[in-house]
């Protein structure tokens, strides 16, 4: 999942099209507030807030707590660029005091937000161009029509981003549910700081790390990478698409020169093509979740999980 995660979109604009025509034949309908506030302060029920995928999820519920009335677009398992919006998911979105998203993960989302009900995550913290080969798989997309952005929308698997955007989710929740302001602020205080700590453990536990290079499925972890010095070699860009031959002999020939031992598969992707890598080059296997779907347990234990797995793999030491 990169820059773009271009896909169809066609499902999500018929929906959006065909809601907003209903909701434009109705009669003596109020216009929305510009933050949502007055329609929700006025009816005392809490706010409705859609969360586009899991880390948003995450974060949301930690900062929105039982203040608001969450709704998660992705569900569990499905891949977020998979997804198309049905008429109901492009109401919750249309109703929501606010959404919660990253622009070029999932189209359909981009197409149905508004712009003064919509937090937009990625614009809260200083984002990375994306992959080092998107502009030769980037071409691919645009036949298609497919709209791109230039950044990499991983931002969750850094804990000092994601903790920025906590803290400024605070304050577009306090904007949009004055009542519960400060409730918002400090949860978001809260959970900044339990994402400091989280941090610091991926600071000093990748700190003695033998080895410096991540060989991945495809480009999702060029933020955690970035914030503990460490490189990022990814198969693909994008996880659904198959790697020209070319490209897996380059990725071959950097994981031999660099004594690579360890080639990163994902749970939501086919393992087989990591797999064959890895025979060619002598490594073995084993699973860093992007966190893009809900793990087992939730971001904080999944974070811990994959914080072990790079350890093993690269040769931390305690």
């Amino acid at each position: 999942m990169m820059s773009g995660f271009s896909r169809s979109r066609a499902a999500g604009l018929l929906a959006g099209a065909a809601l907003l025509t209903t909701a434009a034949c109705g009669s003596g309908a109020a216009e929305t507030p510009a933050s949502g506030s007055a329609q929700t302060s006025a009816s005392g029920a809490k706010p409705e807030v859609v969360a586009a995928f899991y880390p948003l999820q995450w974060v949301t519920e930690q900062v929105g707590g039982s203040d608001v009335q969450l709704t998660t677009l992705t569900a569990p398992g499905v891949e977020p660029h998979d997804l198309e919006l049905g008429v109901k998911q492009v109401s919750d979105i249309q109703n929501a005091a606010l959404t919660v998203y990253i622009k070029g993960v999932q189209p359909a989302v981009d197409d149905a937000v508004a712009a003064d009900k919509s937090f937009d995550a990625a614009t809260a913290v200083t984002t990375l161009p994306a992959g080092e080969h998107a502009e030769e798989e980037g071409h691919a997309e645009e036949e298609h029509g497919h709209e791109e952005v230039g950044y990499d929308p991983h931002i969750w698997l850094d804990p000092s981003r994601l903790a920025t955007v906590a803290t400024k989710l605070g304050e577009r929740l306090a904007a949009a549910d004055a009542a519960h302001a400060q409730a918002y602020k400090d949860r978001a205080a809260q959970t900044a700081a339990t994402l400091g700590t989280l941090d610091q453990e991926f600071t000093k536990g990748l700190s003695t790390c033998m080895a410096k290079t991540l060989v991945t499925a495809h480009e999702a972890f060029g933020y955690l990478a970035d914030r503990y010095k460490l490189k990022q070699v990814g198969i693909t860009l994008d996880p659904e698409t198959e790697p020209s031959p070319a490209r897996l002999s380059e990725v071959a020939k950097v994981a031999k020169a660099e004594g690579v031992t360890t080639i990163f598969t994902e749970a939501l992707v086919s393992p087989k093509v990591a797999e064959v890598l890895a025979s060619q080059v002598g490594a073995k296997t084993a699973v860093l979740d992007p966190l893009e779907s809900k793990p087992s347990g939730d971001y904080l234990s999944a974070m811990r999980d994959n914080l072990k797995t790079l350890q093993t793999a690269l040769g931390c030491t305690a």
